[in-house]
């Protein structure tokens, strides 16, 4: 008789539960790290994601894995910790609305027009801010836009500037001709940001609650587009404080759809949709 070869998938994991209080002290650690409130109804996505760290560690439950993290305040899990429980979900010239904003306040300020996008994901927003300035100021000498996220894998996929042609199939063919190159070979199917566009865009990793944030403002305009949904209101109070010491006088503010931060901040003024100026700009 032969020997058997391979074992049902996941067979030794079947029986690991995710307690309420794991559950609780999960929700406290990503709170404390990165800011973000994990709901009640999020326990099934934190079990799915952190069970592939559990295994990629070989370790044999959420009680080992929560252990292993806190044993070293600095180690380099906390990040694989993150990574796991952060939602990216992007696409290119998202609320197309805000680009038509961006372009017309690029055209009226010109000069050294600079953006932060700060929760860069995976490219697609920055990079659309980057063809948008491209267009509207012509091609940059060098970076103009500062890209950061919390999420260190998604950010080296943004570096690549490598998309699937799915992803670019509702741009404009000007657009794509203008910025984009097919892929071809092992590469078919696929296609990649132009030289240009990616070198007009610094990417690097930030947490939004570090203490000092290590970016080159001010800016012209600032992108957090829902994001803050993640977070409290006295983390989003904090958060526009400093994003307003981090726009130069005139600057605007874009958010989410399903943002509003008319009564939560003293230092913004909703101007649009979505959009924000400085309250001090009003005076």
């Amino acid at each position: 008789m032969s020997k058997a070869l391979f074992s049902p998938l996941g067979e030794s994991m079947l029986n690991v539960q995710m307690t309420s209080a794991e559950f609780e002290k999960i929700r406290d650690l990503i709170y404390r790290r990165a800011g973000i409130v994990l709901a009640d109804h999020k326990k099934d996505m934190a079990y799915n994601r952190l069970m592939k760290r559990i295994r990629a560690l070989k370790l044999n439950d959420f009680s080992q894995y929560l252990q292993f993290l806190e044993k070293d305040a600095n180690g380099n899990e906390w990040q694989e910790f993150i990574n796991a429980l952060t939602t990216n979900l992007t696409s290119f010239f998202r609320e197309s609305h805000h680009f038509d904003i961006l372009e017309k306040h690029a055209r009226a300020r010109g000069g050294n027009y600079c953006v932060w996008s700060a929760a860069a994901s995976t490219g697609e927003e920055p990079c659309s801010i980057a063809m948008t300035l491209d267009r509207t100021l012509g091609t940059s000498a060098g970076a103009r836009i500062w890209a950061t996220d919390i999420d260190t894998q998604v950010l080296q996929h943004a570096q690549r500037g490598v998309y699937r042609l799915h992803d670019v199939s509702s741009l404009p063919e000007e657009l794509k001709r203008r910025y984009f190159l097919r892929g071809t070979g092992e590469q078919s199917g696929q296609v990649k940001i132009r030289k240009e566009i990616l070198s007009s865009i610094c990417y690097q990793s930030l947490n939004l609650l570090s203490h000092s944030w290590n970016i080159p403002g001010p800016f012209d305009a600032i992108f957090c587009r829902n994001v803050m949904i993640y977070f409290d209101k006295d983390t989003q109070q904090r958060i526009l404080r400093r994003f307003s010491s981090m726009l130069k006088p005139g600057g605007l503010l874009f958010t989410g759809h399903s943002e509003n931060f008319s009564q939560v901040s003293e230092d913004f003024y909703l101007i649009g949709q979505t959009v924000y100026g400085l309250v001090k700009d009003r005076r």
